[in-house]
C-alpha cells in the first residue's frame, strides 16, 4: 500500500497536470450559440437548454434525411442505423459495422444527443461544425461510403424529395442544402429534464443523499475537471492513460466526452473496451488519476452519474438493445 504521503503528492500532480492540460487546451468553439441561463445552483455543471428554434420545414426534411438510406452509397443504411434516437443516440456495438461496407468504424460510436453542446465532434475533435461532421459521415467508407455530391443526385430524382427542398430552401436539393438540413434536425436532438438538472434547477428532492454523495465524490477527485459546462464534457482535450494505459494507445489526445446520458450508452471510452459504467469510472480513476477507487467510491459515481439521463420527445433516453450474436447490424 502506498504511504498517505506519497498518495497525497502523486494525487497533488495528478491534479496539478490535469489543471494544466485544461489551462492549455479548454478553447471553448461551441458548435451552435446557446441562450444564457440562471441557475438557482453556481455549481460548474449547467442545465441543457431547450433546444433552438428551428425552421419546422428544414427540421422536417432533416429528420427524414437522417433516416434516409439513400445516403449510403449502396442504399442499405442510415445516419439512424448507427445513432439511433429511439434509444441512447448510438448503438451498443463497441465499434459499428455498416451492412455493405468492409470494415467497422475505427472508433467507438458517440450518441448524437446533445451532439451540438459540444465544441468540437467525434472523437478526434476535428470537426467544428455539424455540417462538416455530416459529410465527412458521407465519406467515411465504413459509415456510408458517399458523398454529398452522391446523395444529391439520388434526391433530384425523386419528385417528391424534390417538392420537400423547394418547400424548405426555395431550390432544388444540393449539396449545401442537404448537409444544413441534416445539421438542423442534429440541433434539435437535446435531452434536457434529467434529474439532476432538475435539482440544479432547485429541486431538492429530485436527486437521492446517495446521489448527491457521488457527485460530491466526483467533484473531490477532480472528475469534474474535464467534465463540466453544460455538456459535462465535450468541451476540451485531454490525454487519455497518463499514469496507465486506457484502452487503444491511439489517437492519444481525444475531445474529452460528455458524460450526459451515460448510464445508456454502455460500452465505453474511445474503443468501446469498457463494458459497464463501474469498469468505466474504476479505469478512469486508474488511468488518469492514479488512484485504485474504493467500492464505495465508484457506487457513489455511478449512482451520480444515472441523475444526468435526459428527455427525449417526452421519453427518457434509454440503453441500445445489444445485437445477437451472428446478426448483422443495420
Amino acid at each position: 500500500m502506498m504511504p498517505p504521503l506519497v498518495a497525497a503528492s502523486a494525487h497533488r500532480r495528478s491534479m496539478a497536470y490535469r489543471l494544466l492540460v485544461v489551462a492549455c487546451l479548454n478553447v471553448i468553439w461551441p458548435v451552435a450559440a446557446q441562450s444564457p441561463t440562471v441557475e438557482p445552483r453556481a455549481e460548474p455543471i449547467t442545465p441543457i437548454p431547450a433546444a433552438p428554434a428551428q425552421d419546422p420545414q428544414r427540421l422536417l426534411l432533416g429528420e427524414r434525411l437522417f433516416n434516409d438510406r439513400r445516403l449510403s452509397h449502396e442504399n442499405t443504411h442510415s445516419c439512424s442505423s448507427c445513432h439511433n434516437v429511439g434509444t441512447n443516440g448510438a448503438s451498443a456495438n463497441a465499434r459499428d459495422t455498416a451492412q455493405g461496407q468492409p470494415q467497422s468504424t475505427v472508433l467507438n460510436t458517440p450518441t448524437v444527443f446533445n451532439v451540438s453542446l459540444n465544441f468540437r465532434l467525434n472523437w478526434e475533435g476535428n470537426f467544428r461544425s455539424l455540417e462538416k461532421g455530416a459529410e465527412s459521415s458521407l465519406r467515411n467508407p465504413a459509415i456510408m461510403g458517399s458523398s454529398a455530391d452522391e446523395v444529391v443526385s439520388k434526391l433530384r430524382a425523386d419528385p417528391e424529395a424534390v417538392k420537400q427542398f423547394r418547400g424548405a430552401y426555395g431550390r432544388e436539393p444540393d449539396a449545401a442544402a442537404v448537409l444544413d438540413a441534416i445539421a438542423t434536425y442534429e440541433q434539435s436532438l437535446v435531452t434536457p429534464g434529467s434529474r439532476f438538472d432538475r435539482w440544479l434547477a432547485g429541486d431538492a428532492t429530485a436527486i437521492t443523499e446517495e446521489e448527491l454523495s457521488g457527485y460530491r465524490v466526483f467533484k473531490s477527485l477532480g472528475c469534474v475537471t474535464c467534465h463540466q459546462g453544460v455538456n459535462v464534457g465535450g468541451n476540451l482535450f485531454q490525454r487519455h492513460g497518463i499514469f496507465h494505459p486506457l484502452g487503444s494507445p491511439q489517437p492519444e489526445l481525444l475531445r474529452v466526452p460528455s458524460l450526459r446520458n451515460v448510464a445508456t450508452t454502455a460500452p465505453y471510452f474511445h474503443d468501446g473496451s469498457a463494458p459497464t459504467l463501474p469498469d468505466a469510472v474504476k479505469l478512469m480513476g486508474i488511468a488518469q488519476l492514479d488512484r485504485e477507487l474504493t467500492d464505495q467510491q465508484i457506487t457513489a459515481i455511478v449512482a451520480f452519474l444515472n441523475t444526468l439521463t435526459g428527455v427525449y420527445r417526452g421519453q427518457a433516453v434509454r440503453p441500445a438493445t445489444p445485437p445477437q450474436a451472428g446478426t448483422a447490424h443495420p
